[in-house]
């Protein structure tokens, strides 16, 4: 019995690993197999905001692309081993979501979606104005991808693309598993009932603000982990990291999965990349497919791509003869 409730709790983790260990055998890119995790971390990250607290945010573009630029500046100019450049990225994402989510946790609807727009904006035209330190029109350039270094003794060589996915993948996992512990805990359950009755949550007794600037301080640094990574990956920081269609991917991803689960989120991000990928092979004007795709989720699948697999799981579980059984049981009566 104990070993079931631990297979079921752990389920969604080991389905995770499972997509990691098949990504090699199925993409011949090590790139954008790492590209692939690397979204489905910012995805998931979204998703605890969209699913689990219920904001759409459209700030998780300036979360990612400063989390870019943090990585970036650290290893170019103080040449900071890999560990660094990754909580520098982390820390500038959460307090980047701090600051974003204290003005606009007071607002709701509509006018909340619309100042996180607004925020977007401005980090982009600040990033764009700011030459000397972002690097402008051009971004950062020739950001060096860092071995694994443990107290000085290397660990780990990254140079690689497919050692760099080995490395970004057992990162994609701890996130993972820590998102899963934050979604299943009391903070988890709280942020699902503000989401449904946020007048009822805050009247029993819940600090509904603190609870949703924590949910957009923990996005913002997962967001911002994913930015770095994603720098050390094409060793630039270009400038598109930071503008709004960030966002939109992200939520793209996060809806085509589904919402308000962690494991729709990684699916999604990995749809969501291999399309793209295969649809910009052939075809220029990719993202109108994608934008019918959406269309098609939004009306027909409106839970995304884990709904679907959720009713397909539930009509094979039905019993097959017991439903015959019951369907010859009337026609006699």
């Amino acid at each position: 019995m104990n070993h079931n409730k631990l297979l079921v709790r752990h389920r969604f983790t080991a389905l995770a690993a499972l997509l990691a260990l098949a990504l090699p055998l199925v993409l011949a890119s090590g790139s954008l197999a790492t590209e692939l995790l690397i979204f489905a971390m910012a995805a998931m990250a979204c998703n605890l905001l969209l699913g689990y607290t219920g904001l759409m945010s459209f700030g998780q573009g300036i979360f990612y692309g400063l989390g870019s630029y943090a990585a970036g500046l650290l290893l170019l100019h103080f040449k900071v081993p890999l560990l660094v450049a990754m909580l520098g990225a982390t820390a500038i994402g959460a307090l980047a979501a701090a600051l974003v989510g204290w003005f606009a946790i007071r607002q709701r609807g509509v006018y909340f979606v619309m100042l996180t727009l607004a925020f977007a904006q401005m980090a982009y035209f600040l990033a764009y104005s700011m030459v000397d330190l972002t690097g402008g029109d051009n971004g950062l350039l020739g950001i060096a991808r860092p071995p694994l270094l443990v107290f000085g003794l290397e660990l780990f060589d990254t140079g690689s693309p497919w050692r760099y996915y080995a490395f970004v993948a057992v990162v994609f996992l701890a996130v993972f598993v820590a998102m899963q512990r934050v979604a299943e805990s009391k903070f988890g359950r709280t942020l699902l009932a503000i989401r449904d009755n946020e007048a009822r949550a805050a009247a029993v007794g819940y600090n509904v603000r603190a609870f949703k600037l924590l949910a957009f301080v923990i996005s913002g640094a997962v967001t911002g982990l994913a930015g770095g990574l994603a720098a050390m990956l094409s060793g630039i920081a270009p400038l598109s990291s930071i503008e709004y269609h960030v966002s939109e991917t992200i939520l793209l991803m996060t809806v085509i999965g589904g919402t308000g689960n962690l494991l729709a989120s990684v699916i999604g991000a990995a749809f969501y990349t291999i399309a793209a990928d295969w649809l910009a092979s052939f075809w220029p004007r990719w993202m109108l497919l994608l934008g019918l795709l959406l269309i098609a989720v939004t009306l027909y699948m409106q839970k995304g791509i884990w709904g679907l697999i959720e009713r397909i799981a539930q009509a094979l579980r039905k019993d097959p003869p017991a439903a015959a059984a019951s369907t010859q049981h009337k026609e006699q009566a």
